[in-house]
């Protein structure tokens, strides 16, 4: 059995004592950047678990990571139980496909929902020149954080524009709390970063760093569409950021709630139903991004991997029809 299977193990050790309902379930929500949207809607959910199930001995913290791949990734080696995830990287890890997943397929996760749609932000400093990606080559850019959804997507995206990282003067890793900083100082030229609308972050980088965003050309967001199914062509609608006074296009995906196979089904059926129907109204106050986005008759639109049979249960009884791709499997 491998480590991370223990550490489950012993998170779920009174799972099935009892009446059958965990008697003491502790779940770690990995999210991301604490600047970006991921942190504080994964710390919001967990508020909601301690505050409506603690008494059923259902238990939650969140806890700030790299993002999508290292979430994935760490669930399967049991140091998380739940987290948010981009469901492009959700797709790849549960199929074996990119150089991180190839041949190593992550079966343990499960889908609980697609909260909401995240845009590919592209911003550049004043004065580096840059009003198009084609105009970065040679330029400093911030790519994401290593292993991350926005390094993924990042990737794709100079694919689809005939350019690669080596294109660049240097690509530039870490958390985009310093990439904004870095663009603030002028030591990068541009940054990408996929997050929920009006993330803190985002931000941070047009009022303080004064960055302009950079729209993505018609023809790319084509071929990214195209090819790739979990993407779509999204608009960031005007004034959503200090000095944006124009729609800017860009591709979007979708922000995913995901949690361990192992998790009891009762367990993550009554976090679904807390969140999602008992106190959905409270769920949406988390954060903007929800409150404009969530809508559970669409909570599976997106879902690129086989749902948890505890969610399962929720979305029959309200009538909500389970896409192929996502039909629970053992």
């Amino acid at each position: 059995m491998k480590k991370g299977k223990l550490f489950l193990a012993a998170v779920l050790a009174l799972a099935l004592s009892g009446t059958g309902l965990a008697a003491k379930v502790f779940l770690t929500i990995g999210s991301g950047s604490v600047t970006g949207v991921y942190y504080p809607v994964s710390s919001g959910i967990a508020k909601m678990i301690n505050t409506y199930l603690a008494k059923e001995g259902i238990r939650a913290n969140a806890r700030s990571t790299g993002g999508s791949k290292y979430n994935v990734k760490a669930i399967d080696q049991g140091q998380l139980q739940a987290a948010l995830a981009q469901n492009d990287v959700i797709y790849f890890a549960y199929n074996g496909l990119t150089e991180t997943f190839k041949d190593k397929p992550i079966k343990s996760i499960r889908g609980i929902a697609a909260l909401y749609p995240e845009f590919m932000h592209i911003l550049a400093r004043p004065g580096s020149g840059i009003k198009t990606i084609y105009d970065m080559k040679g330029k400093k850019v911030y790519v994401g954080d290593i292993g991350s959804g926005v390094e993924a997507t990042t990737k794709q995206i100079f694919a689809a524009a005939g350019m690669s990282f080596d294109d660049l003067a240097q690509a530039v890793h870490g958390k985009v709390g310093q990439a904004v900083e870095l663009l603030q100082d002028g030591k990068i030229d541009a940054l990408f970063y996929t997050v929920g609308a009006g993330s803190a972050a985002m931000q941070n980088a047009t009022t303080i760093a004064k960055a302009y965003f950079v729209p993505l050309p018609l023809d790319i967001i084509q071929k990214l569409i195209s090819k790739f199914p979990y993407y779509t062509q999204v608009i960031i609608p005007p004034n959503t950021y200090e000095g944006q006074t124009v729609s800017v296009p860009t591709i979007g995906v979708k922000a995913t709630f995901i949690i361990h196979k192992d998790i009891p089904a009762d367990v993550v059926y009554k976090i679904a139903k807390l969140l999602f129907v008992d106190k959905v109204d409270e769920f949406k106050k988390i954060h903007p991004a929800l409150g404009t986005f969530f809508d559970v008759k669409k909570a599976l639109d997106g879902m690129t991997i086989p749902i948890h049979e505890g969610a399962a249960k929720l979305y029959e009884e309200l009538g909500i029809e389970i896409p192929d791709i996502a039909k629970p499997v053992k």
